[in-house]
């Protein structure tokens, strides 16, 4: 009696199922660039937004912060902070949910 193995996906067809998540994952990651996320301190008194490659794209200061200037500095690092934070956690959440419903074995460098 033979003892009947079974077959994995061919080659090729692993190969498209690469090049699709290839090509999912880059129109994701140009997705999560052009994104903007924002983050405020000090109760509204600094706003920030950054965009999904961590630039600085805006800060508001509101006037009456404008009074000490050693706050103004520490509340524009939280905010900025934060924003490249939340963007980071986005993009590691959204990339992580599209190779876990891939169904693709584990292969180093794929992305």
């Amino acid at each position: 009696m033979k003892v009947r193995i079974p077959q994995g996906p061919s080659k090729a067809d692993l190969m498209q199922q690469i090049q699709k998540f290839q090509d999912d994952a880059a129109a994701l990651q140009a997705d999560l660039d052009s994104r903007e996320y924002s983050a405020t301190a000090g109760g509204g008194l600094v706003s920030v937004t950054v965009n999904g490659l961590h630039e600085v794209k805006s800060v508001k200061i509101s006037p009456e912060a404008l009074e000490d200037a050693e706050m103004v500095e520490d509340l524009v690092t939280v905010a900025v902070n934060q924003a490249i934070g939340e963007a980071r956690k986005t993009s590691e959440e959204e990339m992580a949910a599209l190779q876990g419903s891939m169904n693709l074995p584990s292969i180093p460098g794929l992305l």
